[in-house]
């Protein structure tokens, strides 16, 4: 395949990739692999690893091996389901705003500007706070306040595009607004917004990280920005409560920025001649 000759080329996103389908492996065989329940205690607190628990044990005496592998469950779930409901939302609007101009596309990108705007992680706290932190509530909240990127590049591409000579022969042939949205425009619109999408995976769960590190996350869910809230009291004491959440976070946050990057140079259509 082009696409994946091209994506290939990038070192640093094939690496991304694999960091990324590493994480995504813990998370799906998560049930199978964890060696007991993330939430069981017992008397074990504070081994460190290698003594019979291959990520050693919190204060409580609870698997951090288990709780990591469940914690990859969580925190992917959340980044990869608010990133499609800000993809979702960004091609809607963009949509809109892009292909009918005028008074609706400034006011619709003047909605745009106060979000892109907004601190998104003081919003997210204010929210979560009143609402609660269930992982839906949270998966919603972080969608609805990162679409804003996606959005932009969507109209430009439909500013652009809605001015080609297919999408005149297509009003031409009679096709309905919508008809023309959905099948002319957009599939060539849709590049820029999934490498948006890619992006927006790895903010959102970083964000999903510092709400639960800051106590906002889910009570019934085992994430790594819970077991990086539960190991600030420790870090002295037990390196490992931090290190294996704390490195999980950054590698795979990384991993999708290289994927995003990769997916750039493989999906834009002034680097395909390279």
């Amino acid at each position: 395949m082009d696409f994946w000759r091209r994506f290939r080329r990038n070192r640093a996103a094939v690496f991304g990739l694999a960091v990324v389908g590493l994480f995504g492996l813990v998370a799906l065989l998560a049930p199978a692999i964890a060696p007991a329940d993330p939430f069981a205690i017992s008397r074990a607190s504070f081994r460190p690893p290698g003594e019979g628990y291959l990520m050693g044990t919190d204060a409580l005496g609870r698997d951090v091996f288990s709780q990591f592998v469940h914690g990859a469950r969580v925190s992917l779930t959340v980044g990869l389901l608010a990133a499609a409901v800000a993809v979702a939302i960004g091609i809607v609007v963009g949509a809109t705003s892009g292909f009918h101009g005028g008074r609706l596309d400034a006011v619709l990108m003047r909605i745009t500007e106060m979000f892109q705007v907004m601190p998104r992680l003081v919003l997210a706290l204010v929210v979560v706070a009143l609402l609660g932190g269930g992982l839906d509530r949270i998966i919603a909240v972080i969608g609805i306040l990162s679409w804003p990127p996606a959005a932009r590049l969507v109209r430009a591409q439909f500013l652009s595009l809605k001015e080609q000579e297919f999408v005149e022969a297509a009003r031409s042939i009679g096709l309905s607004r919508l008809r023309i949205i959905v099948s002319e425009i957009l599939p060539n619109a849709l590049p820029p917004a999934v490498v948006a999408g890619s992006l927006d995976v790895a903010q959102a769960i970083l964000l999903e990280a510092s709400l639960s590190f800051l106590g906002l996350g889910d009570p019934n869910a085992m994430s790594w920005g819970t077991m990086l809230q539960e190991a600030q009291r420790y870090l002295r004491q037990a390196w490992w409560l931090s290190a294996f959440p704390g490195a999980a976070v950054f590698l795979t946050v990384l991993g999708f920025n290289l994927v995003g990057d990769g997916l750039n140079d493989a999906l834009n259509p002034r680097l395909r001649e390279r």
